[in-house]
């Protein structure tokens, strides 16, 4: 059975810890390492993953004290710091999902079906009231959605271990800069398709993608959530992620160029690619209407 690195970043996470880790432990026919990397907490997290070690000798926690200060960051801790080179796939893990139990087994087979480097998913996201939604990934890919947007949640992710290697080089050889990145599963998205490896978006939801009002990065559902996107979006932050992940990576592709341009005619431009910048045909036109919004702000200097 092939060796899977399952990597978990936590912080207060006392409420569903349990649920979630008992679920990956239940995983069939692959055999797991858990690795958790806790954000300096205040509740029982700690105490909740150190009897799970003591109890599991294939869970193990990293230094515990420090403040990360995102999920995403705490990702990319795990990334740096965990030796994963001898397993065959690595995974991620969020704090509060539940995991089908042939979630890692399916991904290895749509590996080795797909003969790709990693492979992602839809998932389903549910909340406490009882409603759920399947969040759907599996949008076909185009020519520079990885320059704007990741194929899915990272939980969903299974990475090979030449891919995992890769992501961790590029990682290190800017380790001072990491702290500039946003997401970890957008980033090894953007790393994969960006370098030329192959990506699988699957359309079965193995997963239980928990909503609350913790979630860093949810489900984006509602019309709050909606609006809370548009304004980061319409503020030029969200562009400036993408710029400076591109820079991290090394990406100069021509989204990017036309970004750097910043002119209301290179943004007319980009607004003419909406196609291939994003895969559903409503992120499609999304897009659309925002660059051009920008366009026109930046033509006649609105603020």
């Amino acid at each position: 059975m092939k060796k899977i690195c399952v990597l978990l970043a936590a912080y207060n996470g006392e409420k569903y810890l349990k649920e979630q880790l008992d679920s990956i432990l239940s995983q069939v026919d692959v055999v797991i390492d858990v690795y958790i990397s806790l954000d300096l907490s205040t509740d029982s997290s700690l105490d909740i993953i150190n009897e799970y070690e003591k109890n599991h000798d294939n869970i193990y926690i990293l230094e515990y004290g420090l403040r990360y200060g995102s999920a995403g960051q705490n990702f990319f801790r795990l990334l740096t710091d965990v030796d994963f080179s001898d397993y065959c796939y690595v995974s991620f893990a969020d704090q509060d999902d539940i995991w089908l139990p042939n979630k890692l087994h399916h991904a290895v087979e749509m590996i080795n079906l797909h003969n790709c480097d990693a492979v992602s998913s839809n998932v389903l996201a549910f909340w406490e009231d009882g409603r759920e939604k399947l969040i759907k990934k599996d949008y076909p890919q185009v020519d520079y959605d990885y320059v704007f947007e990741s194929s899915g949640p990272g939980c969903s992710f299974l990475l090979t271990r030449k891919l995992s290697l890769d992501i961790k080089k590029s990682l290190l050889d800017k380790k001072d800069e990491i702290n500039k990145l946003w997401l970890h599963d957008w980033y090894c998205y953007s790393f994969s398709r960006g370098n030329n490896f192959k990506w699988y978006i699957d359309n079965k939801a193995l997963m239980l993608y928990r909503q609350h009002s913790s979630n860093e990065v949810g489900a984006n559902n509602g019309l709050s959530s909606i609006i809370r996107r548009l304004k980061v979006i319409l503020s030029g932050d969200a562009f400036n992620k993408v710029l400076v992940q591109a820079n991290f990576i090394g990406l100069n592709n021509k989204p990017i160029k036309l970004l750097k341009e910043n002119t209301s005619f290179s943004l007319f431009k980009l607004s003419m690619m909406a196609n291939k910048c994003r895969r559903s045909s409503s992120e499609k036109f999304a897009f659309f209407i925002i660059i051009i919004i920008l366009a026109v702000k930046r033509l006649f200097n609105v603020k």
